[in-house]
């Protein structure tokens, strides 16, 4: 009798091990789905993170992912928008309290390509799906959507070359040291080596992507340069401050370029006297709902076959912003 209990024994302890293997392999494969973003749920819990909600572009994305995501996940959507104001460590700390309140996806207009990699990397380890929005980032994200920022740039100086005929000083107003940044003063960089009569003067003052910072970097390379002919901007607030320079210096030499097509550029180009005479114009609406429509498909288990996805970009003119629709 005792052996046929100790039989019996072992066959039960066998049968509660094999059962508790699979059960071990089933959470594994869980935990894996989960962290590819392959769960097949429904978006309940959105986490935005912008550079600056004073900027009439982020305001613009804003509005484009609360609409989208309000049209797929109704009423009940937990949504969190907030602003870095172009500060790492707020980001990272958004980014974590986003991980802590269990959001389902995660957007950001990362502040620092390279900081903020950490950040990425432990709200993917927590299995949270992750967009990176208007700028790449070095770190692995679910998927990426932004203008293509380097045919703005190639764009809006391939006007400034042309309207010059090919001769003249032009100057950069760069801006805070992320991905889009750096694609457009790249993009600008390579139109104007089309022309050997251009000189570029200055590419690296930093107007931190404002009027405040345009205005002062503007009035600083106006008096060390007597003779400009072109200005172009990285973004368009910059751009609308190095105007203002100009009109307080009493210069009006030159013509300044922006990139945005935003409120302020569409009203500066529409002013009697002003200089700014283009700009490349994004979608920030568009971009941040297909960055929402995206997240919510590989919460669904449907990946995109290409995770780096461009919106592309239109020259806006003096010339032709009758026709232009804006944000």
């Amino acid at each position: 009798m005792r052996k046929i209990a100790t039989a019996a024994s072992i066959i039960s302890l066998i049968s509660s091990t094999l059962a508790a293997c699979t059960n071990v392999s089933r959470y594994s494969t869980n935990a894996i789905a989960q962290n590819q973003g392959e769960q097949n749920s429904q978006l309940r819990s959105l986490g935005v993170s912008l550079g600056d909600l004073g900027n009439p572009f982020f305001v613009a994305m804003a509005k484009g992912s609360e609409s989208q995501a309000r049209k797929i996940a109704g009423n009940d959507l937990k949504l969190s928008i907030v602003s870095s104001g172009f500060d790492l460590n707020q980001q990272f700390n958004q980014i974590e309290n986003f991980v802590a309140a269990d959001a389902d996806l995660i957007i950001l207009s990362a502040v620092d390509n390279k900081g903020i990699k950490p950040a990425i990397d432990n709200a993917r380890r927590a299995g949270k799906i992750v967009i990176a929005v208007d700028a790449a980032v070095d770190a692995k994200v679910d998927a990426t959507i932004s203008s293509n920022n380097l045919q703005a740039g190639e764009i809006a100086c391939e006007y400034i070359g042309d309207r010059l005929q090919g001769k003249g000083n032009v100057v950069i107003l760069n801006s805070i040291p992320m991905d889009s940044v750096i694609q457009r003063v790249n993009g600008c960089q390579k139109a104007l080596a089309k022309y050997p009569g251009i000189k570029i003067l200055s590419k690296d003052q930093n107007a931190e992507g404002s009027r405040d910072g345009g205005l002062r970097v503007m009035s600083d390379l106006l008096t060390t340069f007597p003779k400009i002919d072109a200005v172009f901007a990285t973004n368009d607030q910059s751009g609308v401050g190095a105007d203002l320079a100009a009109r307080q210096a009493r210069r009006k030499e030159f013509f300044i370029v922006g990139v945005d097509g935003g409120p302020d550029a569409v009203k500066a180009m529409t002013t009697k006297d002003s200089l700014f005479a283009a700009t490349a114009a994004q979608d920030p609406v568009g971009m941040a709902a297909k960055a929402v429509d995206v997240g919510n498909d590989i919460l669904q288990g449907k990946r995109p076959s290409n995770p780096n996805i461009l919106i592309p970009v239109k020259l806006v003119t003096q010339e032709n912003i009758s026709s232009y629709q804006g944000w």
